[in-house]
């Protein structure tokens, strides 16, 4: 059964600022960004890092990756992993989802063939340190982009999945997942990934 959900207070934003300067623009971040090491936000001026994942964060990624792959070869939709870059134009974010969709032609920022502005689906891989912000302040600025259809927030701790689904009426909603015996149904692809596949390799616990 769905439910909608509703909206609490923001979370604290859980990426560091990595530079000291207060301000950048957005042409000073995509120049630093090219020739970086490490991953960076950027937001209204300021540029946060990104920190590493650990092994059941990477291994559920990878899992979900792989099977969109499979499911959408040679179809108009398509999967993408963390290191395609999304750009939200109406709030200035630069991001790096764990795993987007794209549906149709990407559309790039100035066709520049870095930065997607149409995501379809995007799905984060929450770990203990970013969950508030992917929960809260990043949910918030994503429902920004206006061809997502979908959120998906996978737990790395526990078998428990969220995904909220933009409905007709231009509301949120929710389903969760709690047991690897359930399939997520992703509706923008019509499809559905098992979550034992999803989980596989990764030792967790139930909820």
């Amino acid at each position: 059964m769905y439910k909608k959900l509703y909206f609490y207070s923001m979370e604290v934003r859980e990426p560091a600022v990595a530079y000291g300067k207060q301000k950048f623009t957005v042409e000073e971040y995509l120049a630093m960004e090219e020739t970086a090491t490490e991953k960076h936000e950027y937001y209204r001026g300021e540029i946060f890092a990104m920190s590493g994942a650990k092994l059941p964060h990477n291994t559920i990624s990878r899992n979900m990756l792989i099977g969109l792959g499979i499911k959408l070869n040679g179809k108009k939709c398509q999967p993408f992993g963390s290191d395609q870059r999304i750009h939200i134009e109406a709030n200035t974010l630069f991001t790096y989802p764990d795993i987007s969709i794209i549906c149709g032609e990407p559309e790039t920022f100035n066709d520049d063939d870095w930065n997607i502005l149409n995501p379809a689906v995007i799905v984060e891989i929450l770990s203990p340190s970013t969950k508030n912000y992917d929960r809260g302040e990043k949910f918030k600025l994503y429902r920004d982009i206006p061809t997502l259809k979908e959120y998906i927030l996978v737990d790395s701790e526990s078998v428990h999945i969220e995904i909220f689904r933009l409905n007709e009426s231009n509301h949120w909603e929710l389903e969760e997942y709690d047991t690897v015996e359930e399939m997520l149904y992703i509706k923008t692809i019509n499809e559905n990934i098992v979550l034992a596949d999803i989980y596989a390799g990764v030792q967790l616990g139930g909820r």
